[in-house]
């Protein structure tokens, strides 16, 4: 089962003609040290729940633009972007984008802000047995924009950012650069983040992120049949329909918005929450998503034998732009001429063209490793109740997080296993 996505900011200038000659070499040496494993004022809780209720305001935005599309996107990697992109605002825009992002920045000092993220970053990137997650930031930059080299080394320091001299003037080539570091990042799956760039980009600032995670308790390949995925009351399509039998895993039942919450981990430190909507009410669940109700699920969710639970098996892929969602949430200046950006280069001549986000995320079987699946059997009261049967046949949402940092890395609605 693997999940990616990548991100890119694309930076224009006003007034290119205003740049300041640089030899075009970035150093990749930073007198910078951050002690990462200092902590941080900021425990990585409170930055889960601020960046879960940052996923579902961002979520609700993106399905009400289309209600009956599949969404996947990636809060972690755009939340993380923009606050690279926040190292170098400065006044009113500065204000906008971490607020934005959902940060109270009367409570949390800018720094806790970047500090919260650079030790959870640097925890998420630690080497794992079981789960693979790869993230990363890249900033392309044009050969003859002079960067503050304390937003380098800033950004190397608490966002592990590296930086690379690109020739902007020549739109195709630097196209090229861009499409092909991002497809080697996420193995191939992401070809073509940047589909348009002009002569007026400066700096391209790109993010991504990769999961990949096999289920603690793996579905079974040869039970794996062809059935009915409602569209909607009346509409079905037929899709492979994944089985696992005798199930025991956190399941709740939440009766007062019509829907079933079941809990599936991977081997390692992460796990799925999938939520099922009853027919017809995936709007009023969509309407309740907020931190606490997340924390509402989570904490109700107790160890449950399903006697079968079917899944289909899917990939589903998104892209979107941004730009035109993010003013939504408040972050308006920076897309304008009033951005104030100048603690990247020292001049008020930058802005943001575009936000692009691209996510892949593939659910199947388990693949090669299935036989080496533990099975774990029930235990006390479950084994006493009802037979109980979960069928994922119509829209769900999915929201996959770090266990150890209870951060969201990725959520998802599949209302189409095919792809729309």
């Amino acid at each position: 089962m693997a999940l990616l996505v990548a991100l890119g900011l694309l930076m224009a200038g006003f007034c290119p003609a205003v740049l300041c000659q640089s030899d075009g070499t970035l150093g990749r040496n930073t007198e910078v040290q951050e002690d990462q494993n200092n902590g941080t004022q900021m425990d990585s809780l409170t930055l889960a729940s601020i960046n879960t209720d940052f996923a579902f305001t961002l979520y609700k935005k993106l399905a009400l633009k289309n209600p009956d599309k599949n969404v996947v996107f990636s809060p972690l990697s755009i939340s993380a972007a923009l606050a690279i992109l926040s190292l170098g605002a400065s006044s009113n825009t500065l204000e906008e984008i971490l607020e934005g992002l959902k940060f109270n920045l009367t409570e949390t000092p800018e720094a806790d802000i970047h500090h919260g993220f650079g030790h959870l970053l640097h925890m998420l990137s630690q080497p794992g047995d079981q789960v693979q997650i790869s993230i990363g930031n890249m900033m392309f930059i044009e050969k003859h924009l002079q960067i503050l080299a304390e937003f380098k080394e800033k950004a190397r320091a608490l966002y592990q950012a590296e930086a690379s001299v690109t020739d902007f003037q020549q739109p195709h080539e630097a196209k090229k650069l861009i499409n092909d570091y991002v497809s080697k990042q996420t193995q191939g799956k992401i070809k073509e983040l940047i589909s348009d760039l002009d002569e007026s980009s400066l700096m391209v600032l790109v993010n991504y992120i990769y999961f990949k995670g096999k289920w603690e308790r793996p579905f079974e390949p040869h039970l794996t049949r062809e059935s009915d995925f409602y569209l909607d009351q009346k509409r079905t399509l037929r899709v492979p329909m994944m089985k696992i039998k005798d199930l025991t895993t956190p399941y709740f039942r939440d009766e007062d918005l019509n829907c079933s919450v079941v809990e599936l981990k991977y081997r390692g430190n992460a796990s799925a929450l999938f939520i099922l909507p009853d027919m017809g009410r995936m709007q009023q669940v969509e309407a309740s998503l907020q931190p606490e109700t997340l924390k509402k699920w989570k904490d109700s969710l107790r160890s449950r034998k399903i006697d079968q639970l079917y899944m289909p098996k899917f990939s589903i892929s998104t892209d979107y732009s941004l730009e035109n969602i993010l003013p939504q949430l408040g972050i308006r200046e920076v897309f304008s001429t009033q951005a104030d950006l100048s603690r990247i280069t020292g001049a008020k001549d930058l802005r943001v063209s575009q936000v692009v986000h691209k996510a892949v995320l593939d659910v199947a079987e388990t693949g090669t490793e299935a036989a080496a699946a533990t099975k774990v059997m029930a235990v006390g009261s479950a084994l006493i109740l009802n037979p109980l049967r979960v069928y994922f046949n119509r829209a769900f949402l999915m929201m996959i997080s770090d266990t150890n940092t209870q951060i969201p890395l990725f959520m998802a609605k599949v209302t189409n296993p095919k792809g729309n």
